[in-house]
């Protein structure tokens, strides 16, 4: 049976480590995207902008439809769209079917950060195989996503981190 640092037995950890070990542990990973994506030529990129391109996807959305993926407003998915339109990352066009409706696409420069950011993330699990092993990095993963719904895959993390 393992123990922890001070000694206690491995099953009488407080509860609330294990939320805020993953949070570090997502928190980590996302500075650190982040602060090679800024290195490779997208300084202003943040993870609610991330989020909401994924929400965009390959064939382009609507305001109502990034909002229902991200689980905001509409008025909220806006601003984003707004903010990313401003930063050259996404673009608004009529769509073709409705000429009424807007729909909003990744620009090139949206679809370079993405690319950029798997390549960063493929990189940054390296360096965590390199730091614990792969063998232990992997039964980590397992691990979670055998606790973890496969609903939690979504982009709508945004929504309940808010206030």
């Amino acid at each position: 049976m393992s123990a922890t640092a001070d000694g206690r037995p491995a099953y009488d950890r407080p509860g609330y480590e294990l939320p805020l070990l993953l949070l570090a542990g997502f928190r980590t990973i996302i500075d650190e995207l982040h602060a090679e994506l800024a290195r490779q030529g997208h300084p202003h990129a943040r993870p609610a902008h991330g989020f909401a391109m994924q929400a965009i996807g390959p064939g382009g959305a609507t305001a109502s439809e990034v909002g229902r993926r991200l689980g905001v407003s509409k008025q909220a998915a806006g601003k984003t769209i707004d903010r990313l339109e401003a930063l050259g990352y996404a673009e608004r066009f009529d769509d073709p079917a409705d000429g009424r409706r807007k729909l909003v696409r990744l620009t090139a420069r949206g679809v370079d950060a993405l690319t950029r950011s798997a390549a960063i993330f493929d990189e940054l699990r390296s360096r965590w195989v390199a730091a614990v092993g792969a063998d232990r990095l992997a039964g980590l993963e397992d691990t979670l996503r055998s606790v973890v719904s496969p609903a939690a895959f979504g982009v709508d993390t945004v929504s309940w981190l808010a206030p």
